[in-house]
């Protein structure tokens, strides 16, 4: 599936397509309450939702998550889910978003330069405790997922030659793309700069003041 024709089928609805999942916010007084709006979510969700649904639940708020677990992307089951799930949820006065002014949808990616990938890889899956893919469609193979699927995904950058003028780790911040320019804005004002645009609206590279990087990436500029 396109990513344009998965955003344009959840958007209006709260979800946010990012790094190949969608993620909706459902906001709450109250961790009961939490536990009831992530209840109706199972229950919309029923079998189907096996290997596809993933639930966080705090005070404030339950974060949902849909992906096919199986091929690391969004299906038309997802879509279908999140439809379901969004729908039940309303019937309860609760209603999908894509966060609030305090929290918004996100996800973090690290991502390790290295001359030789195969080399380091195994290091940092063993130190993680990590698991190999599927990786998401938007990074290039061999990336390591949290097996709980919490924790930021770690990929790997192929470099050419040794580079000693900057970083060789930098962060990635995937956000929903109405988000993109004032997450930006507010790294610019805390004195950061803007390194390069060049594939946006895709990524754009930050640098902080002693020149440590870090892109903000939406879905974007990817079909």
């Amino acid at each position: 599936m396109r990513r344009r024709d998965i955003s344009a089928a959840t958007d209006a609805s709260g979800w946010r397509l990012i790094l190949g999942t969608l993620i909706s916010h459902v906001t709450v007084d109250s961790l009961p309450a939490a536990m009831h709006a992530a209840d109706i979510a199972v229950q919309a969700g029923g079998s189907a939702a096996a290997g596809h649904l993933d639930i966080d639940l705090s005070g404030d708020r339950v974060v949902l998550r849909l992906q096919d677990r199986a091929v690391g992307t969004v299906t038309e089951s997802d879509l279908a889910l999140a439809r379901r799930i969004t729908a039940a949820l309303a019937d309860a006065s609760l209603r999908t978003t894509a966060g609030d002014g305090a929290v918004v949808a996100q996800t973090l990616e690290i991502a390790i330069d290295a001359l030789d990938i195969a080399a380091v890889r195994g290091f940092w899956r063993a130190v993680t405790g990590y698991l190999d893919g599927p990786h998401p469609p938007d990074l290039p193979p061999g990336a390591l997922i949290d097996p709980l699927r919490r924790g930021p995904i770690i990929w790997f950058q192929q470099m050419d030659e040794p580079r000693r003028q900057r970083n060789r780790i930098h962060l990635d911040v995937d956000v929903p793309p109405e988000h993109a320019a004032a997450r930006i804005e507010a790294a610019l004002a805390a004195g950061g700069r803007l390194v390069s645009d060049a594939a946006a609206p895709a990524f754009w590279v930050l640098a902080d003041a002693e020149g440590n990087e870090a892109c903000v990436c939406t879905w974007q500029g990817r079909d």
